[in-house]
Protein backbone atom coordinates (compact mmCIF):
# COMPACT_ATOMS: atom_id res chain seq x y z
CA UNK A 1 0.00 0.00 0.00
CA UNK A 2 2.94 2.36 0.86
CA UNK A 3 4.25 1.61 -2.68
CA UNK A 4 1.69 2.40 -4.36
CA UNK A 5 1.08 5.60 -2.92
CA UNK A 6 4.60 6.63 -3.14
CA UNK A 7 3.86 5.48 -6.84
CA UNK A 8 1.13 7.70 -7.06
CA UNK A 9 3.40 10.78 -5.84
CA UNK A 10 5.79 10.58 -8.05
CA UNK A 11 3.65 9.63 -11.02
CA UNK A 12 1.88 12.76 -9.89
CA UNK A 13 5.33 14.57 -10.26
CA UNK A 14 6.04 13.17 -13.42
CA UNK A 15 2.95 14.62 -15.03
CA UNK A 16 3.62 17.92 -14.12
CA UNK A 17 7.34 17.75 -15.18
CA UNK A 18 6.43 16.19 -18.45
CA UNK A 19 3.21 16.44 -19.90
CA UNK A 20 1.87 19.43 -18.27
CA UNK A 21 5.49 21.44 -18.75
CA UNK A 22 4.72 24.75 -19.50
CA UNK A 23 1.29 24.97 -19.65
CA UNK A 24 -1.63 26.68 -18.44
CA UNK A 25 -4.40 24.22 -17.06
CA UNK A 26 -8.30 26.02 -16.40
CA UNK A 27 -10.36 24.09 -14.25
CA UNK A 28 -11.09 23.30 -10.60
CA UNK A 29 -8.27 22.75 -8.02
CA UNK A 30 -9.93 18.87 -7.62
CA UNK A 31 -10.64 18.63 -11.50
CA UNK A 32 -6.90 19.64 -12.14
CA UNK A 33 -5.53 17.28 -8.80
CA UNK A 34 -7.74 14.16 -10.41
CA UNK A 35 -6.76 14.23 -13.74
CA UNK A 36 -2.43 14.41 -12.73
CA UNK A 37 -3.31 11.59 -10.26
CA UNK A 38 -4.85 9.33 -12.92
CA UNK A 39 -2.29 10.15 -15.74
CA UNK A 40 0.09 9.79 -13.24
CA UNK A 41 -0.70 6.20 -11.97
CA UNK A 42 -1.78 5.34 -15.58
CA UNK A 43 1.54 6.16 -17.17
CA UNK A 44 3.71 6.80 -14.33
CA UNK A 45 5.76 3.32 -15.34
CA UNK A 46 7.16 5.50 -18.64
CA UNK A 47 6.64 9.50 -17.38
CA UNK A 48 8.95 8.85 -14.15
CA UNK A 49 11.95 7.65 -15.94
CA UNK A 50 11.29 11.02 -18.44
CA UNK A 51 10.93 12.98 -15.94
CA UNK A 52 14.23 11.79 -13.85
CA UNK A 53 15.96 12.35 -17.04
CA UNK A 54 14.54 15.63 -17.55
CA UNK A 55 15.60 16.84 -14.08
CA UNK A 56 19.25 15.17 -14.59
CA UNK A 57 19.87 16.91 -18.02
CA UNK A 58 17.99 20.07 -16.54
CA UNK A 59 16.00 20.27 -19.36
CA UNK A 60 13.53 23.02 -18.24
Amino acid sequence: MVILLLYMAAGYWAVGRTLWADKVVFGSATTIFLQRVIWGTLLGWILIPFALIKLLTNKD
